[in-house]
């Protein structure tokens, strides 16, 4: 398993039909245990690597709003349902991608959990930080630079 994720990577959805590439690093890797993406995903947590908007190009496809509807828009492949990505309201700059989507997802290891006060008691991600929130907005900048240090 790497602990580098490349700087260019595609995805797409289960059946294919919507596909993205992304042209950077991830500016780090998270695990969310809310509730919302415990039943979103179907799983314990959700899995996402935060990017710019910039460097991420749906290829083919048209992703449909799905999940809440409401100021963070989840993206989903409108045939398989897949979970592709979330575009937060206010934060257009970024797009949070969900790792397992992504090529080789082992190369997205979470580095943060997020919403552990939420989370399973038998749920593990092997985070180096852990919230029980979200991270404060006024402690994320320096969040990004701790996981940038860790790929080198």
């Amino acid at each position: 398993m790497s602990n580098t994720a490349p700087s260019k990577v595609k995805g797409h959805c289960r059946c294919g039909r919507v596909t993205f590439e992304v042209t950077t690093k991830p500016l780090i890797t998270m695990a969310c245990h809310c509730t919302g993406c415990q039943r979103m995903s179907s799983s314990a947590f959700s899995l996402s690597s935060l990017f710019l908007s910039e460097s991420f190009t749906v290829t083919s496809g048209e992703p449909v709003i799905g999940g809440l509807h409401g100021s963070i828009r989840h993206f989903f492949c409108g045939h398989c349902m897949s979970w592709l990505f979330t575009r937060p309201d206010g934060m257009e700059e970024f797009v949070n991608v969900r790792s397992t989507m992504l090529e080789d997802a082992n190369n997205y290891k979470p580095f943060a959990e997020t919403y552990t006060d939420e989370k399973l008691e038998w749920a593990k991600t092997g985070a180096v930080r852990s919230f029980k929130k979200f991270p404060p907005m006024e402690s994320f900048h320096e969040l990004l630079e701790e996981y940038a240090k860790t790929q080198g």
